[in-house]
C-alpha cells in the first residue's frame, strides 16, 4: 500500500523522512500534554498517524533507493525510541492520565523495546513477537484519543472518568501491563534461544 507514496519520495533522503517522523511525534506529545481545548486530542492523534506513516515510509524509500544500511536501521530505532518517549511523556504530563500511570506505561514500552533489540545484541535475530508491538501501540494512540474526544464532546458519566481513569488513562494502563508482559515474553524467547 505504501509503494506509490514511497515511489514519489525517492528523491528525498530517508534520514530526512525519519527526522520528519520524529518531529511529528514531538508535536503529538506537545498536543497530548495540553489540557484545553479538547480539540488538541484530535491534533495529537493526527500527528501520531503522521509519525507512523513516515516511520513506515523511511525504510521503504531506503529500499527503493538501494540505501538500506545498518546505520539507517540504527538511526530508525533511535528515532522510534525518542518518538515513543515524546508521545508517552506528553500523555503522562497531560490532563488525561496520572503521572504514575504514565510512568508505568513508559517502563512497559521501553522494556519491551529493549528486549527486542537485546536479542540482536546477543547475536540472535531481533525479537518483535509479544502481546504489544509498536504498530499496535500506534493504532491505539490514534484511535483512543479520538474516542476520548467523542466522549468528552457527548458529555455524561463516561466523558472523563471510568472507574477513576479516562479512556486514555486506561490505554496507558494497558501499555504498562502489556508492555511488561511483552518484555517478559521476549526475555523468555531470547533465553530459550541462547546456547
Amino acid at each position: 500500500m505504501l509503494a506509490p507514496a514511497a515511489q514519489q519520495l525517492t528523491s528525498v533522503n530517508p534520514h530526512h523522512i525519519s527526522a520528519a517522523s520524529l518531529v511529528c511525534a514531538l508535536f503529538a506529545g506537545i498536543f497530548f500534554a495540553q489540557q484545553r481545548p479538547e480539540l488538541f486530542l484530535l491534533l495529537a492523534s493526527a500527528f501520531v498517524a503522521l509519525n507512523g506513516l513516515l516511520d513506515a515510509l523511511d525504510g521503504k524509500v531506503a529500499r527503493l533507493m538501494s540505501k538500506e544500511s545498518k546505520r539507517g536501521d540504527f538511526v530508525d530505532h533511535i528515532i522510534d525510541r525518542y518518538a515513543d518517549m515524546f508521545i508517552l511523556a506528553g500523555i503522562a504530563l497531560g490532563a488525561y492520565c496520572s503521572l504514575f500511570v504514565g510512568l508505568f506505561a513508559v517502563i512497559g514500552v521501553m522494556l519491551a523495546s529493549y528486549m527486542g533489540t537485546q536479542a540482536q545484541a546477543l547475536g540472535l535475530r531481533r525479537e518483535y513477537r509479544g502481546v504489544l508491538g509498536r504498530a499496535d501501540r500506534l493504532v491505539l494512540l490514534i484511535l483512543v484519543p479520538i474516542l476520548q474526544y467523542i466522549l468528552l464532546w457527548l458529555g455524561g458519566d463516561f466523558s472523563s472518568d471510568i472507574m477513576g481513569l479516562t479512556v486514555i488513562g486506561w490505554m496507558m494502563v494497558y501499555f504498562g501491563i502489556a508492555g511488561n508482559i511483552t518484555a517478559l515474553q521476549r526475555a523468555w524467547m531470547i533465553w530459550k534461544s541462547l546456547p
